[in-house]
C-alpha cells in the first residue's frame, strides 16, 4: 500500500476511468487537472471517438476543458488493453432499472474487464449508484475470479458520486466525498485518492454504508419532492397559493429545508435510487418500503396531473387537446443541463401526442442532432413560436426562458416550475 500511496501523492499512479458520462467524464477531467495519467475507458467507440476529437456531451466539461484534458494526456478509448497497468481503476457506469429490478449488468462487465489487468496492490474504486452490498457481494467475487486474486492483494472501496449537472455553486471539487473500502487499507487508498481530487473527504465504515449514504441522501429529495407535489394539487383545490406558503415557510432557519413542485421527477437520481433501497429492502426483509412507493406513486403522476390542468385550460378556452398545439418551454430534467434522463417531459409530451395535440419543444441546451430521440418537432425560443402556441407549457426553467418574453407573446401558459411569478402572463403556475 505504501507504494500506491506514494504514487497517488506524488501524481504518478495510473488512473482509469470506466465509464464516461455525466459521472466519469468530470471525474477524468479532474484527475488529469490535478496531474495523473487517465485513461477514459468507454465501450461506445462512437462516444471515445467524439471525446477524441474534443466534442463534449456533458454539460459540466466544456469543450475548451476537454481539448485541455487531452492536451494534457488524457486518452480516451475503447480497446480494453489500454487498461493494462493501471494503479487506480474507477468504475462509473449506469445503473437502471429494468422492471423495477437493478440492472448491474455495467457493473459486472466493467469489473469483469478490469480483473483482466488487475495486479496486486492496485486499487478499484465503484461509484455507480447502488443498493447496500454491492462493492463486497457483487464485484468482489468477480474481480477475484477474473485477475486470480485474493481481495488481501488489491485494494477495493465504494465512493458515491454527488454530481449535480448544471450546479455551478457545488462542484466535483467543493462537494465533500464520502469514501469507503472493503477493509481500512482500502479506505485509506480511496480516500488518498479523492483527497486530491476534491477539498474533503469523508470515510465511513464500510462500503455498504457508503452505498446507503447515496440512496438515502436522494430518498431523501424524492420523499420531500413527493410531498410538495401532492400539497400542490390539494392546494389548489383549497384556493391557497403553495408557492408563497412555501417562500414563507422558507425564512424558518431551522427544522425546514425548502422543496418545490414541479412536473415530475427525472435524471438518474430520483426515478431510480430510491428503487434500489426499496428493492433491497423488500428482497431481504420481505417488507414494503411505504414511503419510498409512495412517493414513487405521487412522482409518477406528476404528468399525468399537469397533461390534465393543460386540458383544463385548454377547455376554459372552448378549445380540446386535440388539434391544439402545445409548445413545451424545456426537455432535459433540470434547469440549465442537457441532460435528458428519465426526464419528466418526455412523458408529459407523449401523452398530449396520444391525446392528438400538435407537441412542438425547445430546449436551448439539446441539439436535436445529438440529444434525446424526441417524436416532436424542435424550434427555437422565438416570439413567433410563443405566440403560435394555443398553450406553452414551462416545464424546465432554463435561464434562456425569458419570463417576460413569455408573458408577452404567450396566448395561454402553464408554468409548473413558478418562474413566471414576477412577469404579467395569461395562465396559471402549478
Amino acid at each position: 500500500m505504501t507504494d500506491l500511496l506514494e504514487r497517488i501523492r506524488d501524481r504518478s499512479a495510473r488512473v482509469i476511468i470506466a465509464g464516461q458520462g455525466y459521472v466519469g467524464l468530470p471525474v477524468a477531467m479532474r484527475a488529469t487537472d490535478v496531474g495523473f495519467t487517465v485513461v477514459g475507458y468507454d465501450v461506445s467507440a462512437e462516444r471515445v471517438a467524439a471525446l477524441a476529437a474534443g466534442t463534449s456531451f456533458v454539460g459540466d466539461v466544456s469543450a475548451a476543458q476537454l481539448l485541455a484534458g487531452l492536451a494534457a494526456g488524457y486518452t480516451p478509448t475503447a480497446d480494453p488493453d489500454d487498461l493494462a497497468d493501471f494503479d487506480i481503476a474507477i468504475i462509473s457506469v449506469p445503473t437502471p432499472l429494468r422492471d423495477g429490478t437493478p440492472d448491474l449488468s455495467h457493473i459486472e462487465e466493467a469489473g469483469k474487464t478490469l480483473a483482466r489487468y488487475l495486479r496486486p496492490g492496485a486499487c478499484v474504486i465503484l461509484e455507480s449508484t447502488t443498493y447496500p452490498g454491492t462493492t463486497t457481494e457483487l464485484l468482489l467475487p468477480i474481480l477475484e475470479r477474473g485477475s486470480g486474486l485474493s481481495s488481501e492483494q488489491f485494494h477495493l472501496g465504494y465512493s458515491p458520486e454527488r454530481i449535480d449537472p448544471g450546479n455551478t455553486d457545488f462542484t466535483l471539487i467543493n462537494t465533500p466525498k464520502v469514501t469507503s473500502g472493503i477493509d481500512a487499507t482500502s479506505c485509506d487508498v480511496v480516500d488518498a485518492f479523492f483527497s486530491v481530487l476534491v477539498e474533503r473527504t469523508v470515510p465511513v465504515g464500510s462500503t455498504a454504508e457508503a452505498e446507503l449514504v447515496k440512496l438515502l441522501e436522494n430518498t431523501f429529495r424524492h420523499v420531500n419532492i413527493a410531498l410538495v407535489n401532492e400539497l400542490a394539487m390539494f392546494a389548489r383545490e383549497l384556493d391557497v397559493d403553495l408557492w408563497r406558503a412555501i417562500d414563507a415557510a422558507s425564512t424558518k432557519p431551522f427544522g425546514f429545508m425548502k422543496f418545490t413542485p414541479g412536473p415530475g421527477v427525472g435524471g438518474h437520481c430520483l426515478p431510480v435510487d430510491p428503487s434500489y433501497l426499496a428493492w433491497r429492502v423488500n428482497g431481504h426483509l420481505g417488507t414494503p418500503f411505504r414511503f419510498i412507493e409512495l412517493a414513487n406513486e405521487v412522482n409518477e403522476h406528476m404528468p399525468h396531473y399537469v397533461v390534465a390542468r393543460a386540458a383544463a385550460m385548454l377547455n376554459r378556452e372552448r378549445r380540446s387537446v386535440n388539434g391544439s398545439k402545445v409548445l413545451l418551454l424545456g426537455f432535459s430534467y433540470k434547469a440549465n443541463t442537457s441532460d435528458w434522463r428519465e426526464s419528466p417531459s418526455a412523458v408529459i409530451a407523449d401523452l398530449l401526442a396520444e391525446a392528438g395535440a400538435e407537441v412542438s419543444v425547445c430546449d436551448p441546451h439539446i441539439s436535436a442532432s445529438a440529444g434525446p430521440p424526441i417524436n416532436h418537432s424542435m424550434v427555437d425560443f422565438e416570439p413567433s413560436e410563443l405566440a403560435a402556441a394555443d398553450l406553452v407549457l414551462l416545464l424546465v426553467d432554463h435561464d434562456e426562458f425569458d419570463p417576460n418574453l413569455v408573458g408577452e407573446h404567450a396566448q395561454l401558459v402553464l408554468d409548473t416550475k413558478n418562474s413566471l411569478h414576477e412577469a404579467s402572463f395569461n395562465g396559471e403556475a402549478l
